[in-house]
């Protein structure tokens, strides 16, 4: 039998190659809000939450005017950001949205509700909740029962005033 991972181990930062960072750093600083916390030249950028050291990285060190991969390739399928509940979750919807930034997709997972976009890269973005642990849908057998149902984003929105 293997060992899992312990179970306090997350997902500390994301570093993503972009094209022009100050246009990323309005972007992740300016729409998503996350603080910038240094900046190096115009090569790299960090930026977080809560005073943290980094959770977005950025730098243009080998990508500077580059255009996004093609369609159909491999590589980052998206970055999730979890936030602390719906109303702030419905907060940075709106933001995004008033930024004219368009959504990809919304779903309610059941155990978790998330918003699809893409940043100015053309990355991948999930902004999203999770439902409490003990709301999570379960099989018969106690297993996860996620699912993919229409996310209410009117709704969601209503609930950031």
């Amino acid at each position: 039998m293997t060992k899992s991972v312990h179970p306090a181990t997350r997902i500390g930062h994301v570093h993503l190659r972009v094209a022009d960072l100050d246009r990323s750093i309005a972007f992740y600083g300016g729409v998503l809000r996350f603080e910038l916390q240094q900046k190096y030249a115009s090569g790299a950028a960090f930026l977080s939450a809560g005073g943290y050291h980094h959770h977005i990285g950025l730098n243009t060190w080998e990508s500077r005017g580059a255009t996004p991969p093609p369609p159909g390739h491999t590589g980052l399928y998206h970055t999730a950001f979890l936030y602390p509940d719906r109303a702030s979750l419905g907060d940075a919807v709106r933001r995004v949205l008033a930024a004219g930034i368009p959504l990809d997709g919304a779903a309610d997972h059941g155990v978790s509700e998330a918003v699809y976009l893409r940043d100015p890269d053309g990355n991948g973005v999930e902004l999203y909740r999770d439902r409490p642990q003990e709301d999570w849908p379960r099989d018969a057998d106690g297993g996860l029962k996620m699912s993919n149902a229409p996310l209410d984003v009117p709704a969601l929105i209503a609930e950031a005033a």
